[in-house]
């Protein structure tokens, strides 16, 4: 992380590059990179930024998977919502994007390791998303959150719950039962065992899954039968 006293004019050429159009206020761009720690004062720092950013995002993500996802219920829409601007997604993306280069902080920012400075990159990328937005209306804003942000969206998998205990709220949901989980099948050596494993709920047909260990197994048979049941959008295969 940078300890930059001020960016140069090559600096804001490359974060107008980042963020994809000229930012007519570069004092509140550079509020946006700067950390409580370099200067005194939250008028001069990016926390009030983060708040306003971190609203803005939200409304963008919620409009985005709002219409990405025409059959999804509000519960899962509320998972793919908490993931995608949780701190972990914000800082991936301001890694991507290198803003590290660019954040000014004072020296007793070296310190700070692991989550806590997964939060200092995920405020930063929350305050630039203000800086834009405030420079250049919501249009602006949502075309650099699209641009970062779409296709992690879209990342259906990695976007879902725990598929057993999704089932296990639904079967509780409609019969007040719990999901029972039988393995019809073991297949190869101890080393390398393969499982089938059916899953029951009152009402509805089994469905089976299967993988290299009960668990992942269950985990398949629990979302076959979400999507089967329409509880969850089915996920198509590339090939």
């Amino acid at each position: 992380m940078s300890q930059k006293t001020s960016l140069s004019e090559n600096d804001f050429r490359r974060l107008e590059d980042i963020v994809g159009q000229p930012i007519a206020n570069r004092e509140r761009l550079e509020r946006a990179l700067t950390h409580s720690s370099a200067r005194a004062g939250s008028h001069s720092n990016y926390e009030r930024l983060e708040f306003l950013g971190d609203r803005v995002l939200g409304l963008v993500i919620a409009e985005m998977l709002f219409s990405l996802f025409p059959m999804a219920k509000e519960g899962e829409l509320s998972v793919r919502l908490n993931r995608l601007v949780s701190a972990t997604t914000c800082a991936a993306v301001a890694d991507e994007l290198q803003l590290h280069q660019y954040i000014r902080t004072g020296s007793d920012v070296k310190s700070i390791k692991g989550k806590r400075m997964t939060n200092v990159r995920a405020d930063v990328m929350e305050s630039l998303i203000a800086a834009i937005y405030l420079d250049a209306g919501l249009d602006a804003a949502r075309s650099f959150i699209t641009r970062y942000w779409e296709a992690r969206a879209r990342d259906s998998a990695q976007a879902r719950r725990d598929a057993k205990t999704e089932l296990q709220e639904w079967a509780h949901s409609q019969t007040g039962e719990t999901p029972r989980y039988t393995i019809l099948e073991r297949t190869g050596p101890d080393h390398d065992p393969h499982f089938t494993v059916q899953v029951e709920t009152p009402g509805n047909a089994p469905e089976t899954g299967r993988g290299r260990s009960r668990r992942i197994a269950e985990q398949d048979a629990a979302t076959r039968m979400l999507e089967r049941e329409g509880v969850w959008q089915r996920i198509e295969d590339d090939g």
